[in-house]
C-alpha cells in the first residue's frame, strides 16, 4: 500500500468530510424520540414475557411443591 504524506492525508479526509450529509436537527429530533419509543416498548414486551415465564414456572413448580 502505498503511503501518503500527513499533507495529502489531511486533504483527503478533508475531501471526505465535505461529502458527508449531515442530518437535520429535525430528524436527529425525530430518531431520537423513535429510538426512545422502541426501546420502551422492547423493554415493556420483555418484561411481560418474563412475567409470564415466572407464572408459569411457579405453576408447575407449585404442583410439585
Amino acid at each position: 500500500m502505498a503511503r501518503t504524506n500527513p499533507l495529502q492525508f489531511l486533504q483527503q479526509v478533508r475531501s471526505e468530510v465535505s461529502k458527508v450529509v449531515w442530518p437535520t436537527r429535525r430528524e436527529t429530533l425525530l430518531t431520537t424520540v423513535m429510538v426512545f419509543i422502541f426501546a420502551t416498548l422492547t423493554a415493556i414486551f420483555f418484561a411481560l414475557v418474563d412475567l409470564g415465564i415466572r407464572s408459569g414456572l411457579q405453576g408447575v413448580l407449585g404442583l410439585f411443591g
